[in-house]
């Protein structure tokens, strides 16, 4: 009998729940996997992914050969007519799900990434074969949560979240601009002089880096604005200037983003604030630098309302953005104003303790997962 092999099985909340609903005994991908699925064995298992809120909240064990039907309708989003017969080996909640970023010593996406967020490109398209060891460390760490279950807040708005997929030729998922959305060109400046919502949210980001015992950088044309009284530029811990360590063009572009959070010499965070502004103009800033550095390793983030999420995912997953190593939605991070906000105030006092890394917990991927 040949190895178990294993499998990465996509869903939404959604779709989860019809899949279960339907009696959890098949499983099914877009008719353009079809090739894929039917490589997919009786004795292999599926490891079930939640998108949105980054969990494993299932594995399925196959129970027969893979068929395709289009007229059993078991899901609203797509009929997902590729399909295989399956028995629930573990079921878990949203609560008691398994986050990802939790196995990150145990599984090899993590390992030797090129940028922050390469690890997500493993969790973006389904059926995809994993590792054989990278599938037994799910299938524990799920039989582990089956047992000992440890229920974990979460984003209900990541949650119900569906990712918005177009098709375009020889451009695969991409995300199109709706006509009517606003230009490059930011709006008037206001003449009331009272606090911005980007304002407090870029004064939240540097004393955040403050606190954290990092430096700071902000945007060299923000450094006299204030907010509640607090210049900008007489926050402790904001440089002067910039490490000398990367040519004149690179080095100006990084000038003007609106944030930065350093350790030593090293960029360790870089943040375009997007609050009534276009998106597409601090993401031009961002995919400016990407192009010059290709081989940056710097975490970017776009922050934005939560209200702009859409907006955000369709601007970062533009065609032009696509072509660049790596593309811009690989490298840069969704960071929603609410989450920011509740995270800094659920650290209270202990802030200090706040490692960078932790943004990967409030923030969100901007990639399309794809069947």
């Amino acid at each position: 009998m040949s190895e178990r092999q294993y499998w990465l099985d996509l869903f939404t909340y959604k779709t989860w729940q019809e899949f279960l609903k339907a009696g959890g005994k098949v499983s099914g991908f877009r008719e353009s996997r079809w090739n894929t699925v039917k490589k997919i064995h009786k004795g292999d298992y599926l490891l079930c992914y939640l998108t949105g809120v980054s969990r494993w909240i299932g594995v399925l064990e196959v129970t027969g050969d893979a068929f395709l039907d289009k007229s059993t309708k078991i899901w609203d989003y797509d009929i997902f007519p590729a399909r295989v017969p399956v028995k629930k080996l573990v079921e878990l909640t949203a609560a008691t799900a398994v986050p990802i970023l939790e196995m990150k010593e145990a599984l090899s996406i993590f390992q030797n990434l090129k940028s922050p967020f390469a690890w997500t490109g493993a969790v973006r398209s389904s059926p995809a074969l994993w590792k054989v060891d990278d599938g037994r460390a799910v299938v524990s760490a799920l039989e582990k949560a089956r047992e000992n279950p440890v229920e974990r807040p979460f984003d209900e708005g990541k949650l119900l979240k569906v990712p918005p997929v177009f098709s375009a030729r020889n451009l695969g998922a991409v995300t199109i601009p709706d006509a009517g959305q606003e230009g490059d060109a930011p709006p008037p400046a206001k003449e009331s002089k009272e606090p911005t919502e980007h304002d407090e949210i870029q004064f939240l980001l540097l004393k955040l880096g403050s606190d954290m015992g990092l430096d700071i950088w902000v945007a060299k044309n923000d450094r006299g604005k204030q907010f509640k009284g607090q210049v900008f530029n007489e926050l402790s811990r904001m440089l002067d200037d910039l490490p000398v360590q990367f040519e004149e063009a690179t080095t100006n572009t990084i000038k003007l983003i609106d944030v930065l959070w350093l350790k030593g010499k090293t960029i360790v965070a870089a943040f375009e604030i997007e609050s009534t502004t276009s998106i597409y103009s601090g993401l031009l800033r961002m995919s400016d630098l990407v192009a010059m550095q290709p081989n940056i390793n710097i975490p970017l983030y776009i922050v934005a309302p939560d209200e702009r999420r859409e907006k955000v995912t369709s601007e970062i997953n533009r065609p032009t953005f696509s072509s660049l190593s790596p593309r811009m939605n690989e490298a840069c991070r969704y960071l929603p104003f609410d989450q920011l906000r509740k995270r800094v105030q659920q650290a209270g006092d202990l802030v200090r303790y706040l490692k960078p890394e932790f943004l990967d917990e409030v923030s969100e991927s901007c990639e399309l997962p794809a069947e």
